[in-house]
């Protein structure tokens, strides 16, 4: 099979991991010789409620004997789209009341930057650098790494890079500017967490300006800081919110989240604004839908904090520079990048699952998930520490 993985599957970089999955449940990963891997990396903050959870899988089957794709979105009523939406719009706060489904976080992107054109009239957007939100043409285009997008250009035009967490650079959003797209967190960069009230104060000069304030909550959101999005913790309202990867409980899914009032620029000139056939596929939001209500059922966002605790108790080592980020989405960062190269690999063969961040080659995720318990926590740290101990 790895023959043919290489052969006929494109590939993304020169060296996968190439673990061949049989199974996985819970935390852990199985390959078909029956190994098992406790995964620190749940899909990159995918698989929120962890692998096979059984509210996701019976929801699926549920819809799967009821209809599967039947219409392009937004034309017949689906019980499972309009519940899904509801269930977001009502565990936010006004005015992010309503909710466009699509197959993907980067494609959630797309939308949230055309939405943004279409409120203000404008077409400037700011972005910062070092930040990540999709890979496609668009994304790309406000994605602030130039070693990325070199190889793609020319790009969206009118876009502008500012430097995440520097509020000096927050005099360059003029009333030019349509949106400012800023992930809470910043992730490829290293697990960044915004300074000083930096995210209030972009949103402030958003608002002096006219512009819109896009927070890309793909990887920070469903739970994973310990609130339903990261921005909850940082007292700031956005005009947008981007979701996906955590949504689905393992399955695909994206949204990005507005008002009524600024959805509805999508309704007439021209009308169509903008389209999909698979977003908010009836099986897909079944599954989130399951996520979500398991996520609030339970005391799982409540618990993110404390096993953030725990790891950052257990994970103390002279190679270990800094712990990054906020409750399951942290961050190792080593001095250089082969120490984080060594521990990924090295960890694979003691049956843990690390990786890599993106932009930051000196560091390695850890974001497993949100169901992990303490004594997985504690079996991970102690593997992490043995090959520490002996590099």
């Amino acid at each position: 099979m790895k023959n043919d993985f290489l052969t006929y599957q494109a590939q993304t970089g020169k060296h996968p991991l190439s673990i061949e999955i049989k199974s996985a449940k819970g935390s852990y990963v199985y390959d078909i010789k029956g190994k098992e891997y406790l995964d620190f990396i749940a899909g990159v903050s995918a698989n929120t409620l962890g692998h096979q959870p059984q509210s996701v899988i019976t929801a699926v089957k549920k819809q799967l004997d009821q209809y599967m794709h039947v219409m392009v979105y937004g034309e017949f009523i689906q019980q499972a789209q309009v519940e899904l939406s509801k269930f977001i719009g009502t565990h936010l706060p006004e005015p992010l009341n309503c909710t466009y489904l699509t197959n993907s976080g980067t494609e959630a992107t797309e939308g949230a930057l055309k939405l943004a054109k279409r409120v203000t009239g404008r077409y400037e957007i700011i972005a910062a650098n070092n930040g990540y939100h999709g890979n496609t043409q668009g994304a790309m285009s406000v994605c602030g790494r130039e070693v990325q997008n070199r190889a793609y250009r020319p790009l969206i035009p009118g876009v502008q890079f500012i430097n995440f967490n520097l509020q000096s650079d927050l005099l360059r959003i003029t009333k030019s500017t349509a949106a400012v797209i800023l992930e809470t967190i910043q992730g490829g960069a290293g697990f960044i967490l915004p300074k000083k009230d930096y995210l209030k104060k972009v949103k402030n000069r958003c608002d002096e300006v006219g512009a819109l304030l896009i927070l890309d909550e793909i990887q920070s959101g469903i739970g994973r800081t310990g609130k339903f999005f990261g921005f909850q913790n940082y007292d700031v309202l956005p005009d947008i919110i981007i979701a996906g990867k955590g949504l689905g409980g393992g399955m695909p899914i994206g949204a990005f989240i507005s008002s009524r009032s600024n959805m509805s620029v999508f309704m007439d000139n021209p009308k169509l604004g903008h389209i999909t056939t698979f977003g908010g596929h009836p099986v897909i939001a079944s599954a989130a839908l399951a996520t979500l209500k398991t996520l609030f059922d339970s005391n799982l966002m409540e618990e993110v904090l404390l096993k953030e605790k725990l790891f950052r108790k257990l994970l103390v080592h002279d190679l270990i520079c800094e712990i990054r980020g906020k409750g399951l989405m942290l961050a190792l960062v080593f001095k250089d990048a082969s120490l984080a190269n060594t521990l990924i690999l090295e960890a694979k063969k003691k049956g843990l699952l690390l990786f890599w961040l993106l932009f930051e080659t000196r560091a390695v995720r850890i974001t497993p998930p949100l169901t992990i318990s303490n004594k997985e926590i504690e079996k991970g740290c102690k593997i992490i520490l043995s090959i520490l101990n002996n590099i």
